[in-house]
């Protein structure tokens, strides 16, 4: 087992949550009305099969050109793609950085925004909205 201490363990931890949120965080920024700007950097057909409400569409080997031109160098930005296990948020992020934009990545993604129930929608409008007990607390219903 490698050494560490409690402070270089509250330095990880500590810089983790400075670059990564949570679609739970993410959506209570977004009704708490704070300004910054949703990225799927998924590619076109899995932006058209779903997302979050308001969210902006720019794939990762978009941004580098797009991103100067569409957001203010001042604006956070959260970038995500499908799940914990896709790297193109990671990737996003990295561009975006490179632009010197602030970021973070939310980690589980489009998959565990919509488990958890979170507004979603397509060309066509919302899609239904479903609560994964496997991922949070699901009420149960009253009679």
């Amino acid at each position: 087992m490698t050494s560490q201490t409690p402070a270089s363990t509250l330095a990880h931890f500590s810089a983790k949550l400075a670059h990564e949120t949570d679609p739970s965080d993410v959506y209570a920024a977004q009704r708490a009305g704070e300004e910054f700007v949703l990225v799927d950097v998924r590619g076109a057909d899995a932006w058209a099969q779903g997302h979050p409400v308001g969210a902006i569409h720019m794939p990762y080997r978009d941004i580098a050109e797009r991103a100067p031109r569409e957001f203010a160098p001042h604006l956070p930005i959260v970038v995500y793609c499908w799940s914990p296990g896709c790297n193109a948020g990671t990737r996003g992020a990295i561009e975006f950085a490179r632009l010197g934009y602030t970021v973070k990545e939310m980690i589980g993604g489009y998959e565990y925004w919509v488990r958890e129930g979170l507004p979603t929608e397509n060309d066509q409008g919302p899609l239904p909205r479903v609560f994964d007990a496997q991922v949070m607390y699901v009420r149960p219903e009253t009679t």
